[in-house]
């Protein structure tokens, strides 16, 4: 087992190795007393784990209630997150208690969101299933529910009191997810790790998926340690996410986060005016692990989409821009450009023979 030890404004664990979900009830008593909890998971992984890790929590001596919702990005919406809330007061939940995230990112938004919120904050615990919430979502203390006018629009930061990824889970996930989960790996190579990246490169990393996590988690701990509020330094880890969430409003949300920000992550590298070798390689290495290199939607559509990114500070957003493999740069960049290198970047794949 590999722990990270995250400093911010609540110090805590992330652990990561095999058999954390049986586990879970006993190494959350090393950190939360023996109280009541809320266990909140959607209808998809509830029907997995849910039991499992009830019984964990209860054979370690917690009072355990369950709030489960339909799984999809769809259901993290500030109506769910008033009946999650209903249900937390209904069950006696205290600021002494707590609640349990067991899912992908919408369950740890969601659930983090609440607990946020409920009765001005208790603490909380990810148990992330998906690679994507175990490298990034998970880790961090971002939590938020989407509105008609864009993703995570209302939200706050509230960290967890522990993380546990079970590598087990990790390694049973549908071709998809790991699909998904790769994106947002390969964009942490390209931030900061040229190793990483390389291992992303030969498509077979799954063989040391603790190590490639952890190695992730590390480098977000360093971020949040040093910029938890996310006005400076943070924003290096929305690499692909300006282009990213622009194609998954484009897409009606049809097109996976992980999947959006590796592609975002080739076209800021496009927008960036980085050399064709360097795209190449980047796309390879999309391409190799089962991720998009085109995108079907006009750069006018694209840009509209972008201008309701909450990353947004008045006419400027902030880009983050690859510049080689372990290093980008932050360019704040006029909202009126956009259209022009969302253009650019288009055209520069178009141009690409992959």
């Amino acid at each position: 087992m590999t722990r990270v030890h995250v400093t911010a404004s609540r110090e805590y664990d992330v652990l990561i190795g095999q058999g954390l979900i049986d586990r879970s009830g006993a190494l959350t008593a090393e950190v939360l007393p023996p109280c009541r909890c809320m266990l909140v998971s959607d209808s998809t992984v509830a029907a997995l784990y849910a039991q499992r890790v009830s019984d964990s929590f209860v054979q370690a001596g917690y009072d355990v209630s369950t709030f489960t919702f339909p799984a999809g990005e769809s259901s993290k919406t500030m109506k769910t997150l008033e009946a999650l809330l209903n249900a937390m007061g209904a069950s006696g939940l205290s600021r002494s208690d707590f609640v349990v995230a067991l899912g992908g990112g919408v369950v740890g938004d969601l659930a983090g969101l609440a607990a946020a919120v409920y009765s001005r904050g208790v603490p909380f615990v990810q148990i992330p299933t998906t690679l994507l919430a175990a490298v990034d979502s998970s880790v961090g203390g971002k939590t938020a529910v989407d509105m008609p006018f864009g993703k995570n629009m209302v939200g706050a930061f509230h960290q967890p009191s522990l993380v546990l990824t079970d590598t087990d889970a990790l390694r049973a996930l549908p071709r998809e997810l790991i699909t998904c989960g790769a994106g947002e790996i390969i964009k942490c190579g390209v931030l900061n790790d040229p190793e990483l990246f390389a291992w992303m490169e030969t498509g077979h990393w799954l063989d040391r998926i603790e190590t490639v996590v952890a190695r992730c988690v590390a480098y977000k701990r360093d971020i949040v340690a040093e910029d938890e509020f996310d006005t400076g330094r943070r924003a290096f880890l929305n690499l692909g996410h300006t282009f990213g969430h622009a194609i998954e409003q484009c897409s009606g949300l049809s097109v996976p986060h992980g999947m959006a920000v590796g592609l975002g992550a080739l076209m800021a590298a496009a927008a960036a005016g980085c050399d064709e070798a360097l795209l190449r390689r980047l796309a390879r290495c999309l391409t190799v692990n089962g991720l998009p290199v085109r995108c079907p939607y006009p750069a006018s559509a694209l840009a509209e989409a972008a201008l309701a990114d909450k990353k947004r500070s008045g006419r400027q957003i902030t880009l983050v821009l690859p510049q080689d493999i372990g290093r980008c740069v932050l360019q704040k960049t006029p909202v009126a450009e956009l259209p022009g290198l969302f253009s650019k970047a288009l055209a520069a794949l178009e141009a690409l023979e992959l």
